[in-house]
Protein backbone atom coordinates (compact mmCIF):
# COMPACT_ATOMS: atom_id res chain seq x y z
CA UNK A 1 0.00 0.00 0.00
CA UNK A 2 2.98 2.46 0.75
CA UNK A 3 4.65 1.55 -2.29
CA UNK A 4 1.26 2.21 -4.22
CA UNK A 5 0.92 5.59 -2.61
CA UNK A 6 4.43 6.68 -3.32
CA UNK A 7 4.36 5.74 -6.65
CA UNK A 8 1.28 7.43 -7.01
CA UNK A 9 2.78 10.33 -5.62
CA UNK A 10 6.16 10.32 -8.23
CA UNK A 11 3.37 10.15 -10.93
CA UNK A 12 1.93 13.13 -10.01
CA UNK A 13 4.87 15.12 -9.37
CA UNK A 14 6.19 14.01 -12.19
CA UNK A 15 3.12 15.11 -13.78
CA UNK A 16 2.85 18.89 -12.43
CA UNK A 17 6.80 19.40 -13.46
CA UNK A 18 6.24 18.72 -16.37
CA UNK A 19 3.05 20.57 -17.03
CA UNK A 20 4.34 23.96 -15.08
CA UNK A 21 7.37 23.37 -17.47
CA UNK A 22 5.83 23.20 -20.65
CA UNK A 23 2.49 25.30 -20.01
CA UNK A 24 4.39 27.44 -17.35
CA UNK A 25 7.81 28.63 -20.29
CA UNK A 26 4.52 28.48 -22.82
CA UNK A 27 1.89 31.16 -20.43
CA UNK A 28 5.76 33.28 -20.03
CA UNK A 29 6.21 33.43 -23.72
CA UNK A 30 2.42 34.05 -24.92
CA UNK A 31 2.36 37.28 -22.43
CA UNK A 32 4.02 40.58 -22.84
CA UNK A 33 7.23 40.71 -20.42
CA UNK A 34 8.26 44.22 -19.15
CA UNK A 35 11.44 45.04 -21.04
CA UNK A 36 14.54 46.51 -19.55
CA UNK A 37 17.47 48.15 -21.78
CA UNK A 38 20.72 48.92 -20.41
CA UNK A 39 22.90 50.86 -22.89
CA UNK A 40 26.30 52.39 -21.78
CA UNK A 41 27.63 55.17 -23.12
CA UNK A 42 31.55 54.61 -24.81
CA UNK A 43 32.44 51.06 -22.53
CA UNK A 44 34.82 49.16 -24.08
CA UNK A 45 33.89 44.96 -24.31
CA UNK A 46 37.15 44.58 -22.37
CA UNK A 47 35.86 46.34 -18.94
CA UNK A 48 33.45 44.17 -17.52
CA UNK A 49 34.59 40.89 -15.69
CA UNK A 50 32.22 38.56 -17.88
CA UNK A 51 34.18 39.48 -20.60
CA UNK A 52 37.68 38.76 -18.99
CA UNK A 53 38.65 41.86 -16.86
CA UNK A 54 39.31 41.03 -13.60
CA UNK A 55 40.50 44.10 -12.31
CA UNK A 56 37.13 46.07 -12.96
CA UNK A 57 34.34 44.79 -10.54
CA UNK A 58 31.29 44.42 -12.53
CA UNK A 59 29.14 42.38 -10.06
CA UNK A 60 25.70 43.29 -11.14
CA UNK A 61 26.54 42.70 -15.33
CA UNK A 62 28.56 39.93 -14.54
CA UNK A 63 25.43 38.41 -12.71
CA UNK A 64 23.04 39.13 -15.45
CA UNK A 65 25.37 37.01 -17.55
CA UNK A 66 25.39 34.50 -14.81
CA UNK A 67 21.61 34.15 -15.12
CA UNK A 68 20.90 34.76 -18.89
CA UNK A 69 22.93 34.67 -22.10
CA UNK A 70 26.25 36.65 -23.05
CA UNK A 71 27.12 37.19 -26.88
CA UNK A 72 30.44 37.22 -27.71
CA UNK A 73 30.39 38.76 -31.11
CA UNK A 74 27.50 41.82 -30.66
CA UNK A 75 28.26 44.11 -33.60
CA UNK A 76 27.35 48.21 -33.43
CA UNK A 77 26.19 48.73 -36.61
CA UNK A 78 28.26 52.88 -36.47
CA UNK A 79 31.41 53.20 -33.77
CA UNK A 80 29.98 56.88 -32.87
CA UNK A 81 27.47 57.72 -30.39
CA UNK A 82 24.54 59.14 -32.81
CA UNK A 83 24.13 56.66 -35.70
CA UNK A 84 24.45 53.96 -33.28
CA UNK A 85 21.70 55.07 -31.25
CA UNK A 86 19.43 55.97 -34.83
CA UNK A 87 20.71 52.42 -35.56
CA UNK A 88 19.55 50.92 -32.35
CA UNK A 89 15.96 52.41 -32.07
CA UNK A 90 15.23 51.88 -35.34
CA UNK A 91 16.90 48.48 -36.44
CA UNK A 92 18.44 49.80 -39.50
CA UNK A 93 21.43 51.26 -40.87
CA UNK A 94 22.08 55.03 -40.34
CA UNK A 95 22.66 55.84 -44.16
CA UNK A 96 19.27 54.59 -44.35
CA UNK A 97 17.79 57.67 -42.68
CA UNK A 98 19.78 59.96 -43.08
CA UNK A 99 21.78 59.89 -39.81
CA UNK A 100 25.02 58.78 -41.47
CA UNK A 101 27.56 61.50 -42.01
CA UNK A 102 29.51 62.81 -45.18
CA UNK A 103 31.46 65.28 -43.20
CA UNK A 104 33.35 65.30 -39.78
CA UNK A 105 30.63 65.86 -37.78
CA UNK A 106 29.71 62.49 -37.37
CA UNK A 107 27.47 63.28 -34.30
CA UNK A 108 25.32 65.71 -33.20
CA UNK A 109 26.81 68.70 -32.12
CA UNK A 110 24.34 70.88 -30.33
CA UNK A 111 20.63 70.58 -29.12
CA UNK A 112 20.11 73.44 -31.11
CA UNK A 113 20.73 72.33 -34.23
CA UNK A 114 18.37 70.97 -36.62
CA UNK A 115 19.26 67.60 -37.57
CA UNK A 116 18.07 64.61 -35.44
CA UNK A 117 16.33 60.96 -36.13
CA UNK A 118 13.61 61.64 -39.07
CA UNK A 119 9.91 61.84 -37.84
CA UNK A 120 9.16 60.00 -40.59
CA UNK A 121 11.37 56.67 -38.57
CA UNK A 122 9.47 54.51 -36.32
CA UNK A 123 11.31 53.14 -33.65
CA UNK A 124 10.67 49.67 -31.58
CA UNK A 125 9.39 52.07 -28.57
CA UNK A 126 6.65 53.65 -31.14
CA UNK A 127 5.65 49.78 -31.87
CA UNK A 128 5.31 48.94 -28.54
CA UNK A 129 3.19 51.86 -27.68
CA UNK A 130 1.05 50.50 -29.83
CA UNK A 131 0.95 47.20 -28.34
CA UNK A 132 -0.31 48.54 -25.26
CA UNK A 133 3.42 49.48 -23.45
CA UNK A 134 4.31 52.45 -21.15
CA UNK A 135 7.65 53.56 -22.49
CA UNK A 136 10.09 55.70 -20.78
CA UNK A 137 13.48 56.66 -21.93
CA UNK A 138 15.97 58.03 -19.10
CA UNK A 139 19.26 59.23 -19.84
CA UNK A 140 20.94 59.87 -22.74
CA UNK A 141 18.94 60.69 -26.11
CA UNK A 142 21.75 62.36 -28.72
CA UNK A 143 18.90 62.45 -31.30
CA UNK A 144 18.53 66.04 -31.68
CA UNK A 145 15.45 68.24 -30.32
CA UNK A 146 13.84 70.52 -32.58
CA UNK A 147 13.52 71.43 -36.69
CA UNK A 148 12.76 74.88 -37.01
CA UNK A 149 11.39 76.54 -33.72
CA UNK A 150 12.99 76.29 -29.98
CA UNK A 151 9.77 73.82 -28.82
CA UNK A 152 8.76 72.24 -31.99
CA UNK A 153 10.41 69.10 -30.88
CA UNK A 154 9.99 67.21 -33.85
CA UNK A 155 13.12 64.97 -32.91
CA UNK A 156 12.66 64.93 -29.15
CA UNK A 157 12.09 61.10 -27.61
CA UNK A 158 8.39 61.86 -27.47
CA UNK A 159 7.66 62.56 -31.00
CA UNK A 160 9.14 58.78 -31.45
CA UNK A 161 7.18 56.10 -29.24
CA UNK A 162 8.40 57.43 -25.37
CA UNK A 163 5.39 58.45 -23.39
CA UNK A 164 8.27 59.40 -20.39
CA UNK A 165 11.55 60.60 -20.96
CA UNK A 166 14.13 62.53 -18.44
CA UNK A 167 17.37 62.71 -19.32
CA UNK A 168 20.17 64.55 -21.73
CA UNK A 169 18.77 65.93 -25.06
CA UNK A 170 22.74 65.96 -25.84
CA UNK A 171 25.48 63.86 -24.46
CA UNK A 172 28.05 64.23 -21.55
CA UNK A 173 30.94 66.23 -22.42
CA UNK A 174 34.18 67.89 -21.09
CA UNK A 175 32.51 71.19 -21.36
CA UNK A 176 29.68 70.27 -19.16
CA UNK A 177 32.55 70.14 -16.06
CA UNK A 178 34.07 73.08 -14.96
CA UNK A 179 37.78 73.05 -15.06
CA UNK A 180 37.97 70.31 -17.47
CA UNK A 181 39.78 70.99 -21.54
CA UNK A 182 37.13 71.68 -23.71
CA UNK A 183 36.03 68.81 -25.91
CA UNK A 184 33.72 70.13 -28.39
CA UNK A 185 35.10 71.30 -31.67
CA UNK A 186 38.80 71.91 -30.30
CA UNK A 187 40.66 72.48 -32.96
CA UNK A 188 37.80 74.82 -35.14
CA UNK A 189 37.78 77.43 -31.63
CA UNK A 190 41.29 77.24 -31.72
CA UNK A 191 41.45 78.65 -35.09
CA UNK A 192 38.57 81.00 -34.29
CA UNK A 193 40.16 82.23 -31.97
CA UNK A 194 43.57 82.80 -33.47
CA UNK A 195 40.92 84.96 -36.31
CA UNK A 196 39.28 86.72 -33.53
CA UNK A 197 43.12 87.57 -32.47
CA UNK A 198 44.60 88.72 -35.77
CA UNK A 199 41.26 90.90 -36.57
CA UNK A 200 42.08 92.73 -33.11
CA UNK A 201 45.92 93.29 -33.79
CA UNK A 202 44.56 94.42 -37.37
CA UNK A 203 42.57 97.26 -35.23
CA UNK A 204 44.83 98.14 -33.19
CA UNK A 205 47.61 98.95 -35.33
CA UNK A 206 45.20 100.78 -37.85
CA UNK A 207 44.20 102.53 -34.71
CA UNK A 208 47.68 103.36 -33.52
CA UNK A 209 49.11 104.13 -37.11
CA UNK A 210 46.35 106.19 -37.74
CA UNK A 211 47.12 108.50 -34.28
CA UNK A 212 50.54 108.49 -34.71
CA UNK A 213 50.04 109.70 -38.49
CA UNK A 214 52.29 106.62 -39.73
CA UNK A 215 48.94 104.96 -41.66
CA UNK A 216 46.47 107.62 -43.45
CA UNK A 217 43.23 106.01 -43.10
CA UNK A 218 40.18 106.98 -42.71
CA UNK A 219 38.19 106.43 -38.76
CA UNK A 220 35.03 104.78 -40.79
CA UNK A 221 37.40 101.98 -42.29
CA UNK A 222 38.62 101.35 -39.24
CA UNK A 223 35.22 101.39 -37.25
CA UNK A 224 34.03 99.09 -40.55
CA UNK A 225 37.32 96.90 -39.44
CA UNK A 226 36.18 96.94 -35.79
CA UNK A 227 32.32 96.03 -36.32
CA UNK A 228 33.32 92.82 -38.77
CA UNK A 229 35.38 91.92 -35.70
CA UNK A 230 33.10 92.37 -32.94
CA UNK A 231 29.95 90.14 -35.32
CA UNK A 232 33.10 87.63 -36.04
CA UNK A 233 33.93 86.94 -32.76
CA UNK A 234 30.19 87.27 -30.85
CA UNK A 235 29.12 84.75 -33.55
CA UNK A 236 30.96 82.27 -32.94
CA UNK A 237 31.98 82.80 -29.25
CA UNK A 238 28.03 82.98 -28.69
CA UNK A 239 28.13 79.60 -28.94
CA UNK A 240 31.32 78.05 -28.03
CA UNK A 241 31.82 80.10 -25.24
CA UNK A 242 28.30 79.11 -23.60
CA UNK A 243 28.44 75.58 -24.27
CA UNK A 244 28.04 74.45 -20.54
CA UNK A 245 24.50 76.10 -20.76
CA UNK A 246 23.46 75.73 -24.15
CA UNK A 247 24.23 71.43 -24.24
CA UNK A 248 24.91 70.08 -20.86
CA UNK A 249 20.90 70.79 -19.75
CA UNK A 250 18.39 67.60 -18.16
CA UNK A 251 14.58 67.21 -19.33
CA UNK A 252 11.47 66.09 -17.82
CA UNK A 253 9.33 65.44 -21.27
CA UNK A 254 9.42 68.56 -22.87
CA UNK A 255 10.57 70.84 -20.15
CA UNK A 256 13.76 71.94 -19.25
CA UNK A 257 14.61 71.13 -15.39
CA UNK A 258 18.03 72.17 -14.96
CA UNK A 259 20.25 74.46 -17.17
CA UNK A 260 23.50 74.17 -16.65
CA UNK A 261 22.97 70.65 -15.09
CA UNK A 262 24.77 69.79 -11.73
CA UNK A 263 26.43 66.26 -12.59
CA UNK A 264 27.33 66.20 -8.71
CA UNK A 265 23.71 64.86 -8.33
CA UNK A 266 23.14 63.39 -12.07
CA UNK A 267 23.96 59.99 -11.32
CA UNK A 268 21.13 59.42 -8.43
CA UNK A 269 18.83 61.76 -10.78
CA UNK A 270 18.82 59.09 -12.99
CA UNK A 271 18.43 56.30 -10.55
CA UNK A 272 15.94 57.99 -9.07
CA UNK A 273 13.73 57.97 -12.36
CA UNK A 274 14.62 54.84 -13.31
CA UNK A 275 13.24 53.10 -10.06
CA UNK A 276 9.99 55.46 -9.98
CA UNK A 277 9.17 54.30 -13.16
CA UNK A 278 9.44 50.93 -12.37
CA UNK A 279 6.91 51.48 -9.38
CA UNK A 280 4.86 53.49 -11.43
CA UNK A 281 4.73 50.55 -14.29
CA UNK A 282 4.62 47.51 -11.87
CA UNK A 283 1.36 46.58 -13.63
CA UNK A 284 2.93 46.25 -17.00
CA UNK A 285 4.10 45.91 -19.29
CA UNK A 286 6.55 48.83 -20.35
CA UNK A 287 9.47 49.46 -21.90
CA UNK A 288 12.44 51.09 -20.52
CA UNK A 289 15.49 52.30 -21.42
CA UNK A 290 18.12 53.11 -19.54
CA UNK A 291 20.60 55.40 -21.76
CA UNK A 292 23.50 55.57 -19.06
CA UNK A 293 24.99 58.46 -18.81
CA UNK A 294 28.33 56.49 -18.27
CA UNK A 295 31.19 56.00 -19.19
CA UNK A 296 31.96 59.25 -21.32
CA UNK A 297 34.26 61.91 -20.58
CA UNK A 298 34.41 63.81 -18.36
CA UNK A 299 33.77 60.55 -16.27
CA UNK A 300 32.10 62.79 -13.51
CA UNK A 301 31.81 60.19 -10.18
CA UNK A 302 30.26 60.39 -7.38
CA UNK A 303 31.96 60.77 -3.77
CA UNK A 304 31.87 57.23 -2.87
CA UNK A 305 32.93 55.55 -5.81
CA UNK A 306 35.83 58.10 -6.13
CA UNK A 307 39.21 56.26 -5.59
CA UNK A 308 37.94 52.56 -5.26
CA UNK A 309 38.82 51.28 -8.53
CA UNK A 310 42.14 50.21 -10.21
CA UNK A 311 41.74 51.87 -13.09
CA UNK A 312 41.67 55.20 -11.63
CA UNK A 313 38.64 57.71 -12.87
CA UNK A 314 37.38 55.53 -15.52
CA UNK A 315 37.27 52.38 -13.68
CA UNK A 316 35.76 54.36 -11.04
CA UNK A 317 33.04 55.53 -13.29
CA UNK A 318 32.82 51.82 -14.68
CA UNK A 319 32.02 50.24 -11.05
CA UNK A 320 29.30 53.02 -10.47
CA UNK A 321 27.28 52.09 -13.40
CA UNK A 322 27.48 48.63 -12.51
CA UNK A 323 26.18 49.45 -8.77
CA UNK A 324 23.06 51.38 -10.65
CA UNK A 325 22.69 48.65 -12.75
CA UNK A 326 22.30 46.83 -9.67
CA UNK A 327 19.86 48.93 -7.85
CA UNK A 328 17.54 48.83 -10.98
CA UNK A 329 17.61 45.13 -10.76
CA UNK A 330 17.04 45.17 -7.09
CA UNK A 331 13.87 47.30 -8.27
CA UNK A 332 12.65 44.82 -10.31
CA UNK A 333 12.99 41.97 -7.71
CA UNK A 334 11.44 44.16 -5.19
CA UNK A 335 7.90 44.65 -7.23
CA UNK A 336 8.51 40.51 -7.95
CA UNK A 337 9.09 41.61 -11.76
CA UNK A 338 12.46 39.27 -12.26
CA UNK A 339 10.76 36.46 -14.22
CA UNK A 340 8.83 38.91 -15.96
CA UNK A 341 11.25 41.17 -17.31
CA UNK A 342 13.21 40.82 -20.48
CA UNK A 343 16.60 42.24 -19.34
CA UNK A 344 19.30 43.68 -22.03
CA UNK A 345 22.73 45.27 -21.18
CA UNK A 346 25.17 46.28 -24.08
CA UNK A 347 27.47 49.99 -25.02
CA UNK A 348 26.66 51.75 -28.02
CA UNK A 349 30.03 51.36 -29.65
CA UNK A 350 33.96 50.51 -28.43
CA UNK A 351 36.06 52.32 -25.78
CA UNK A 352 37.32 55.88 -26.47
CA UNK A 353 41.22 54.99 -27.02
CA UNK A 354 42.45 58.78 -27.45
CA UNK A 355 40.69 59.83 -24.59
CA UNK A 356 43.07 60.79 -21.93
CA UNK A 357 44.59 63.03 -19.66
CA UNK A 358 48.65 63.52 -19.51
CA UNK A 359 49.40 59.34 -18.56
CA UNK A 360 46.21 58.62 -17.08
CA UNK A 361 43.48 56.77 -19.45
CA UNK A 362 40.11 58.27 -19.46
CA UNK A 363 38.76 55.88 -22.14
CA UNK A 364 37.82 52.43 -22.27
CA UNK A 365 39.67 49.14 -23.11
CA UNK A 366 38.60 46.91 -25.77
CA UNK A 367 40.80 43.71 -25.10
CA UNK A 368 41.98 41.57 -27.92
CA UNK A 369 40.38 43.74 -30.45
CA UNK A 370 42.53 46.39 -32.50
CA UNK A 371 40.99 50.66 -32.83
CA UNK A 372 38.01 51.87 -30.81
CA UNK A 373 35.49 54.51 -30.78
CA UNK A 374 35.39 56.38 -34.21
CA UNK A 375 37.02 53.37 -35.85
CA UNK A 376 34.61 52.21 -38.58
CA UNK A 377 36.16 48.86 -39.80
CA UNK A 378 38.14 47.54 -36.58
CA UNK A 379 37.18 45.35 -34.30
CA UNK A 380 37.50 47.21 -31.15
CA UNK A 381 35.25 50.25 -32.30
CA UNK A 382 32.48 48.02 -32.64
CA UNK A 383 32.25 44.43 -30.64
CA UNK A 384 30.60 45.38 -27.45
CA UNK A 385 29.44 43.26 -24.86
CA UNK A 386 25.72 41.38 -25.40
CA UNK A 387 24.03 40.13 -22.36
CA UNK A 388 20.58 39.20 -21.93
CA UNK A 389 18.52 37.91 -19.07
CA UNK A 390 14.70 36.00 -19.34
CA UNK A 391 14.35 33.86 -15.89
CA UNK A 392 12.66 30.42 -16.76
CA UNK A 393 12.55 31.23 -20.55
CA UNK A 394 16.26 32.10 -21.44
CA UNK A 395 18.72 29.53 -20.53
CA UNK A 396 21.02 30.61 -17.57
CA UNK A 397 25.32 30.49 -17.89
CA UNK A 398 25.25 30.33 -21.89
CA UNK A 399 27.60 32.01 -23.93
CA UNK A 400 26.77 32.36 -28.21
CA UNK A 401 29.59 33.37 -30.60
CA UNK A 402 27.67 33.83 -33.45
CA UNK A 403 27.25 37.34 -35.24
CA UNK A 404 24.32 39.61 -34.14
CA UNK A 405 24.35 43.30 -34.06
CA UNK A 406 22.43 46.11 -31.60
CA UNK A 407 20.08 46.46 -34.44
CA UNK A 408 19.01 42.81 -33.59
CA UNK A 409 17.40 44.64 -30.59
CA UNK A 410 14.39 45.97 -32.47
CA UNK A 411 13.18 43.00 -34.28
CA UNK A 412 13.38 40.25 -31.11
CA UNK A 413 11.53 43.43 -28.39
CA UNK A 414 8.68 43.81 -31.23
CA UNK A 415 8.55 39.94 -31.60
CA UNK A 416 8.20 39.89 -27.64
CA UNK A 417 5.42 42.60 -27.63
CA UNK A 418 3.36 40.57 -30.40
CA UNK A 419 4.22 43.62 -32.55
CA UNK A 420 4.41 43.46 -36.71
CA UNK A 421 7.52 45.04 -38.06
CA UNK A 422 7.20 47.67 -40.69
CA UNK A 423 6.65 46.38 -44.30
CA UNK A 424 7.74 50.07 -46.21
CA UNK A 425 10.84 50.24 -45.09
CA UNK A 426 14.24 47.41 -45.06
CA UNK A 427 14.92 46.17 -41.48
CA UNK A 428 18.47 45.26 -40.80
CA UNK A 429 18.41 43.46 -37.75
CA UNK A 430 17.07 39.94 -36.73
CA UNK A 431 14.84 38.44 -34.19
CA UNK A 432 17.33 37.06 -31.76
CA UNK A 433 14.45 34.85 -29.60
CA UNK A 434 15.22 31.55 -31.11
CA UNK A 435 19.00 32.07 -31.07
CA UNK A 436 18.58 33.29 -27.38
CA UNK A 437 16.47 30.11 -26.54
CA UNK A 438 18.83 27.97 -28.37
CA UNK A 439 16.12 27.15 -31.15
CA UNK A 440 18.30 28.33 -33.74
CA UNK A 441 21.65 27.38 -33.63
CA UNK A 442 23.10 30.17 -36.66
CA UNK A 443 23.22 33.90 -36.96
CA UNK A 444 20.41 34.97 -39.56
CA UNK A 445 22.92 37.32 -40.51
CA UNK A 446 25.07 36.31 -43.70
CA UNK A 447 26.60 40.14 -44.42
CA UNK A 448 26.89 43.00 -41.84
CA UNK A 449 28.37 46.53 -43.36
CA UNK A 450 30.43 48.08 -41.61
CA UNK A 451 30.17 52.06 -41.85
CA UNK A 452 32.55 55.21 -40.72
CA UNK A 453 29.88 58.17 -40.91
CA UNK A 454 28.21 57.38 -44.89
CA UNK A 455 31.49 55.35 -45.82
CA UNK A 456 31.63 51.98 -46.41
CA UNK A 457 34.50 50.71 -44.73
CA UNK A 458 34.84 47.22 -44.06
CA UNK A 459 32.36 44.22 -44.49
CA UNK A 460 32.00 40.80 -42.71
CA UNK A 461 30.84 37.51 -44.18
CA UNK A 462 29.66 34.72 -41.67
CA UNK A 463 30.05 31.48 -43.85
CA UNK A 464 28.48 28.97 -42.28
CA UNK A 465 28.73 25.68 -43.82
CA UNK A 466 32.78 26.04 -42.97
CA UNK A 467 32.02 28.58 -40.05
CA UNK A 468 34.75 31.37 -41.14
CA UNK A 469 33.95 34.84 -40.49
CA UNK A 470 35.46 36.79 -43.03
CA UNK A 471 36.34 40.19 -42.78
CA UNK A 472 37.34 42.47 -45.88
CA UNK A 473 38.58 46.06 -44.87
CA UNK A 474 38.02 48.52 -47.87
CA UNK A 475 39.31 51.42 -46.13
CA UNK A 476 41.06 51.82 -42.77
CA UNK A 477 42.76 55.10 -40.35
CA UNK A 478 46.10 55.93 -40.42
CA UNK A 479 47.09 55.70 -36.85
CA UNK A 480 48.80 58.50 -35.04
CA UNK A 481 51.91 57.89 -34.12
CA UNK A 482 52.20 55.21 -36.60
CA UNK A 483 51.90 51.70 -35.25
CA UNK A 484 49.65 53.25 -31.72
CA UNK A 485 46.68 51.63 -32.50
CA UNK A 486 44.98 54.89 -32.62
CA UNK A 487 44.76 58.32 -33.46
CA UNK A 488 46.22 60.20 -30.77
CA UNK A 489 46.84 63.21 -32.67
CA UNK A 490 43.15 63.77 -33.78
CA UNK A 491 41.21 62.99 -30.60
CA UNK A 492 39.44 60.77 -32.75
CA UNK A 493 39.92 58.92 -35.91
CA UNK A 494 38.81 60.42 -39.43
CA UNK A 495 36.55 58.31 -42.23
CA UNK A 496 37.67 60.35 -45.17
CA UNK A 497 40.33 61.99 -46.70
CA UNK A 498 44.19 61.91 -46.16
CA UNK A 499 43.67 60.39 -42.30
CA UNK A 500 42.54 57.00 -44.15
CA UNK A 501 44.20 54.13 -46.23
CA UNK A 502 41.89 52.84 -49.32
CA UNK A 503 42.50 49.17 -49.97
CA UNK A 504 42.84 47.41 -52.88
CA UNK A 505 42.75 44.69 -53.02
CA UNK A 506 40.98 44.77 -49.48
CA UNK A 507 42.78 43.46 -46.14
CA UNK A 508 41.28 40.26 -45.31
CA UNK A 509 40.88 38.59 -42.11
CA UNK A 510 39.30 35.36 -41.11
CA UNK A 511 38.21 36.50 -37.10
CA UNK A 512 37.43 32.86 -36.42
CA UNK A 513 41.06 32.21 -36.66
CA UNK A 514 42.62 35.86 -35.98
CA UNK A 515 40.05 37.90 -33.92
CA UNK A 516 42.52 40.29 -33.15
CA UNK A 517 42.87 41.58 -36.99
CA UNK A 518 46.82 40.65 -36.79
CA UNK A 519 47.65 38.87 -40.09
CA UNK A 520 46.03 40.00 -43.44
CA UNK A 521 45.33 37.26 -45.60
CA UNK A 522 46.40 37.31 -49.57
CA UNK A 523 46.17 35.05 -52.31
CA UNK A 524 49.35 33.23 -51.39
CA UNK A 525 49.01 32.57 -48.30
CA UNK A 526 45.17 31.85 -48.20
CA UNK A 527 43.68 29.92 -51.37
CA UNK A 528 39.93 31.28 -50.44
CA UNK A 529 40.98 34.64 -50.72
CA UNK A 530 39.82 35.68 -54.45
CA UNK A 531 36.55 33.85 -53.79
CA UNK A 532 35.89 35.49 -51.01
CA UNK A 533 36.57 39.22 -51.91
CA UNK A 534 34.25 38.50 -55.01
CA UNK A 535 31.42 37.34 -52.79
CA UNK A 536 31.79 40.25 -50.98
CA UNK A 537 32.06 42.32 -53.42
CA UNK A 538 28.64 41.08 -54.71
CA UNK A 539 27.22 41.03 -51.64
CA UNK A 540 28.26 45.15 -51.53
CA UNK A 541 26.37 45.55 -54.89
CA UNK A 542 23.40 44.39 -53.49
CA UNK A 543 23.57 46.14 -50.63
CA UNK A 544 24.04 49.24 -51.77
CA UNK A 545 21.00 48.24 -54.59
CA UNK A 546 18.62 48.76 -50.90
CA UNK A 547 19.80 52.04 -50.24
CA UNK A 548 17.29 55.01 -51.07
CA UNK A 549 18.39 58.69 -51.28
CA UNK A 550 17.36 60.88 -48.08
CA UNK A 551 18.32 63.91 -46.48
CA UNK A 552 21.75 63.82 -44.29
CA UNK A 553 20.69 64.72 -40.62
CA UNK A 554 24.31 65.38 -39.97
CA UNK A 555 25.23 68.33 -42.97
CA UNK A 556 27.14 71.05 -42.15
CA UNK A 557 23.90 73.34 -42.18
CA UNK A 558 22.40 70.71 -39.55
CA UNK A 559 25.63 70.29 -37.53
CA UNK A 560 26.12 74.12 -36.57
CA UNK A 561 24.62 75.82 -33.97
CA UNK A 562 21.35 77.88 -34.32
CA UNK A 563 20.18 80.31 -31.83
CA UNK A 564 16.56 80.09 -32.72
CA UNK A 565 16.11 76.31 -32.00
CA UNK A 566 17.98 76.22 -28.39
CA UNK A 567 16.13 74.59 -25.34
CA UNK A 568 16.20 77.86 -23.06
CA UNK A 569 14.10 77.07 -19.23
CA UNK A 570 13.80 81.11 -19.08
CA UNK A 571 13.65 83.62 -22.08
CA UNK A 572 16.52 83.42 -24.73
CA UNK A 573 20.01 84.06 -23.98
CA UNK A 574 18.96 83.78 -20.25
CA UNK A 575 18.61 80.31 -20.07
CA UNK A 576 19.55 79.00 -16.70
CA UNK A 577 17.57 77.10 -14.23
CA UNK A 578 17.63 74.23 -11.18
CA UNK A 579 13.84 72.99 -10.86
CA UNK A 580 14.94 69.62 -9.40
CA UNK A 581 16.35 70.75 -5.62
CA UNK A 582 18.41 68.07 -3.60
CA UNK A 583 15.29 65.27 -3.92
CA UNK A 584 18.12 62.93 -4.96
CA UNK A 585 17.19 59.87 -2.59
CA UNK A 586 16.19 56.32 -4.38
Amino acid sequence: VILLCFRRYLITALTSCLFWNTFGLSAAMDSKPNILLFLADDLGIGDIGCYGNNTIRTPNIDRLAREGVRLTQHIAAAPLCTPSRAAFLTGRYPIRSGMASSNRYRALQWNAGSGGLPANETTFARLLQQQGYTTGLIGKWHQGVNCESFNDHCHHPLNHGFDYFYGMPFTLLNNCQENKPPELDVALQAKLWVYSQIITLAVLTLTAGKLTGLISIRWKIIACFTLVGGLFFISWYSSYGFVQYWNCILMRNHDVTEQPMRLERTASLMLKEAVSFIKRNRHGPFLLFVSFLHVHTPLFTTAKFLGKSRHGLYGDNVEEMDWMVGKILDSLDKEGLKNHTFTYFASDHGGHLEAQDGSAQLGGWNGIYKGGKGMGGWEGGIRVPGVFRWPGVLPSGTVIDEPTSLMDIYPTVVHLAGGILPQDRVIDGRNLVPLLRGRAQKSEHEFLFHYCGSYLHAVRWYQKDSGAIWKAHYVTPIFHPPGAGACYGKGICPCLGEGVTHHDPPLLFDLSRDPSEAKPLSADTEPLFDTVIRKIGRAVEEHRRTLTPVPEQLSLYNAVWKPWLQPCCGTFPFCWCDKEGDSTQV
